[in-house]
């Protein structure tokens, strides 16, 4: 298949905020390994056209929302200076504009003092991280109804829309960071009423854990993303994905005084 076309309809899709056939239903025989082929030439595109990418969303860390969606194991993809916002307080005006079929994720974001290397312990990871934070990501896909399989969501930019991270808490005010964190937990509301809750043991068996997974599959990606000081992590939906309409307001509570909740206006 030729790579480069199908990064072309990506981002023309991306540009129009249209939806587009499936690349594996178009494509035959397309695989895990090409979607990140995919992911990394628009990767660069978008390097080149003076994006910068901040990190990375690991997907699909929480095993209760695979059989919804058809895809069983995580992916991941860049995070840029266009789709970050590090948030000043704990409140955020979001708007919808440019995004197709968005829906609203919180999660449990990273940010690295140091780089990370494959096979680190807990300890040794922990070491390399300069903060945790609560962040809400708003996700999208260009392909219709949510339905699509694993190497269509690699190539459709990791469903990557926006990530509003909210303020973050130094990784030394945790005694026992990845216990912690994977028993935290989350309630989410729209306009008023509990609509989900989830736990941090969700996302492969914390937000810790499925960070350090994610930096062992990282070590193997024929791509070789690099993973450095500065770059903004975040593992893994703690809910569903909830759809996103204008009008509505979403709110996050914690169970962890240390990390704040969230509050989100969302506009057209």
């Amino acid at each position: 298949m030729n790579i480069s076309a199908l990064a072309d309809e990506l981002q023309r899709a991306r540009q129009a905020a249209v939806c587009l056939p499936l690349p594996t239903a178009t494509h035959a025989g397309f695989t895990l390994e090409q979607g990140y082929a995919v992911a990394d030439e628009i990767r660069r595109r978008r390097i080149k056209a003076g994006e910068r990418p901040c990190g990375y969303k690991i997907g699909f860390t929480n095993r209760g929302i695979w059989p919804k969606y058809g895809v069983h194991a995580p992916i991941w993809a860049p995070v840029w200076d266009s789709t970050l916002a590090l948030l000043e307080g704990v409140e955020a005006t979001l708007s919808l504009a440019g995004l197709v079929q968005p829906r609203l994720e919180p999660e449990i974001v990273f940010c690295f003092a140091r780089s990370p290397r494959a096979g680190m312990s807990e300890a040794e990871l922990v070491a390399c991280i300069e903060w945790v934070a609560h962040g809400i990501e708003v996700v999208q896909t260009h392909f219709d109804a949510w339905r699509f399989q694993a190497p269509d969501t690699v190539a459709d930019f990791g469903l990557h829309g926006r990530l509003l991270v909210g303020p973050q808490a130094p990784i030394v005010l945790f005694d026992a960071p990845g216990a912690e964190l994977a028993r935290l937990g989350l309630q989410l509301i729209r306009d008023g009423v509990e609509v989900d809750r989830g736990e941090g043991n969700a996302v492969l068996d914390g937000p810790l854990n499925a960070l350090r997974l994610w930096v062992d599959a990282m070590a193997v990606q024929p791509q070789q993303w690099p993973i450095g000081p500065g770059d903004v992590v975040t593992t893994g939906t703690l809910t569903d994905a909830w759809p996103l309409q204008p009008g509505q307001s979403w709110q996050t509570h914690l169970s962890d005084t240390r990390l704040s909740g969230l509050r989100l206006w969302v506009v057209e």
